[in-house]
């Protein structure tokens, strides 16, 4: 069972892979569960995952392999991680290989620290990046600097500390609009973030302006934002 998608399968991946020709994406997509998105249940966001989107909806076979990538991860963690490593290390190679900058993103479905199993740290010519709901990772002395995070916003109240503490940083915070994007939103400007998540997670002290994909476009979640 091979771990990362180096092929831009994913269409997640796939908008970010043709905003450069000098850029090569490897996704991990795993079954998003309480454990492996720690924040989901304070934010709102599990029912309305992209989980089952896309082909994911059409074709139950990527479900599939996307749970046994998560039981792997639960069930033999020491092992999953060997095998993540070696594939990482082929796809750097590869990139040095043909001048391309590769960069990693492992959490398409999921919020591990991977920083704190020190796979970034590993490998400091890939650039990783990554959403996250745990407001603590975003100025986290383990994050390296080959190591990009953006938050993902939600209006819930029982989500609101992970928000202030959010926005006491520069990073990107996330949000998804129904209805068009505002000029402003939490006091910072809003930029179009459906074009390229690697131009999104560099962009600063900015609100990441989603529009509403899948389930959640007929959803009244405080997950979303309505203008």
């Amino acid at each position: 069972m091979k771990l990362l998608d180096t092929t831009s399968g994913n269409t997640k991946i796939r908008k970010t892979q043709t905003s450069g020709d000098n850029v090569r994406l490897a996704g991990l997509s795993l079954m998003p569960d309480n454990i492996l998105c720690a924040g989901s249940k304070a934010a709102g966001c599990m029912d309305l995952c992209l989980k089952t989107s896309g082909l994911a909806g059409v074709f139950p076979s990527i479900i599939k392999a996307r749970q046994s990538k998560t039981d792997f991860f639960h069930n033999d963690q020491e092992g999953f991680m060997k095998q993540l490593m070696r594939e990482l290390t082929n796809f750097d190679k590869l990139c040095t290989r043909t001048g391309k900058q590769g960069c990693v993103r492992l959490n398409v479905y999921s919020d591990i620290k991977w920083e704190k199993l020190g796979v970034p740290q590993a490998f400091p010519d890939l650039f990783f990046y990554d959403y996250t709901k745990i407001a603590s990772r975003l100025n986290s002395v383990e994050l390296p600097s080959n190591y990009k995070l953006m938050f993902s916003y939600s209006g819930r109240k029982q989500y609101r500390k992970q928000v202030e503490l959010a926005l006491k940083t520069d990073v990107p915070v996330a949000v998804v609009f129904r209805g068009g994007f505002p000029k402003t939103f939490l006091d910072r400007p809003v930029i179009d973030g459906d074009k390229s998540d690697l131009f999104n997670v560099k962009a600063g002290k900015v609100v990441v302006g989603l529009t509403p994909k899948g389930e959640a476009r007929k959803s009244d979640s405080d997950f979303i934002v309505s203008i």
